[in-house]
């Protein structure tokens, strides 16, 4: 098994290298066909290598699009998955998880979802640099994965969909604006001050 992911990960980095695409990004088709995409880390890989993706699949990426991608959080955690004899960790479990939101016109939330990859590297204390660069090639093939889902999941939603949940997030909004301006005018007029009678001098 260990063998086995070693030569999924460098079989996965020496395609990268030759520019060839995982299977659903290169060749989905979206009804989306434009859309914003924004991010913590605006320059980080995997909001670049998203963009990438989504412009060779005729969508149209850019800050006026009337829908906007939101990548909000990206997320990467390490366990010990075995251990030699040694109590030292042999190998690591690599989890990466994405958490994105679609939001509309006013900037109001239309759906949110996550996205979350796994796999695992050997650990050799004796040889710790072709322990880092298997950690990093995993990493690389784990984003390519993450996009690939997001990408795929992106393909279902059509514009009519989207336009629907906008009609819902207005009328909730609006809904909670009404509840909220009718709960201010409930708490001024508990803290009005009362007018006290008007006393007419006694004769």
């Amino acid at each position: 098994m260990k063998k086995r992911n070693l030569l999924i990960v460098g079989l996965a980095a020496l395609l990268s290298a030759c520019g060839f695409q995982l299977r659903g990004t290169g060749d989905v088709q979206f009804a989306l066909k434009e859309l914003n995409v924004t991010a913590r880390n605006a320059y980080g890989e995997t909001v670049q290598q998203l963009r990438d993706v989504l412009e060779s699949n005729d969508v149209k990426v850019y800050a006026g699009a009337p829908y906007t991608l939101v990548l909000s959080n990206e997320s990467e955690n390490r366990r010990s998955a075995s251990y030699n004899s040694g109590a030292r960790t042999a190998e690591y479990e690599l989890v990466m998880g994405l958490e994105y939101q679609i939001r509309g016109a006013q900037n109001l939330l239309l759906t949110s979802n996550r996205v979350e990859v796994q796999n695992y590297y050997q650990q050799d204390d004796n040889n710790l640099t072709g322990s880092d660069q298997e950690a990093a090639q995993l990493r690389n093939e784990l984003r390519r994965e993450l996009i690939e889902q997001l990408a795929q999941n992106l393909q279902q939603i059509t514009p009519a969909q989207l336009d629907q949940l906008q009609q819902t997030a207005e009328a909730r909004a609006k809904a909670e604006a009404e509840a909220l301006e009718a709960a201010r005018q409930a708490r001024e007029a508990e803290v009005a001050p009362q007018q006290s009678p008007i006393e007419l001098p006694i004769q």
